[in-house]
């Protein structure tokens, strides 16, 4: 399965949804690229949704890292939501849940990001 993602904004808050399964860094180019375009233009609040995030591993955990390092270095913030129990327990395990602010809806990942 492949990674896919979606972008949109809402009231200035960049919305990434993330599908399929992200286990490898090079599936993640595209994504990337379209999130430093965004930095560029000064968009640097991002709440990422992992609803229809099947499987991710260390790799993919990577990928997370990279968006919340670009945002903050920018001056801005990550925020993920909707993280399933396989995905929720890897953050745990490698105590990235401490990193992260994490929300369970959307409205809260709003409230998170200030």
């Amino acid at each position: 399965m492949v990674l896919t993602f979606n972008i949109t904004e809402e009231n200035s808050i960049q919305l990434l949804k993330l599908g399929g399964e992200l286990i490898d860094k090079n599936q993640a180019t595209e994504l990337m690229i379209a999130v430093d375009e965004l930095l560029e233009l000064g968009k640097s609040k991002l709440i990422i949704d992992l609803t229809d995030l099947k499987y991710m591993n260390s790799s993919g955990l990577n990928v997370l890292i990279q968006l919340l390092t670009k945002t903050r270095t920018k001056g801005g913030e990550s925020v993920i939501y909707n993280v399933n129990k396989k995905v929720n327990e890897l953050l745990i395990i490698t105590k990235l849940n401490t990193l992260f602010k994490v929300a369970s809806t959307k409205e809260e990942a709003v409230a998170l990001l200030g």
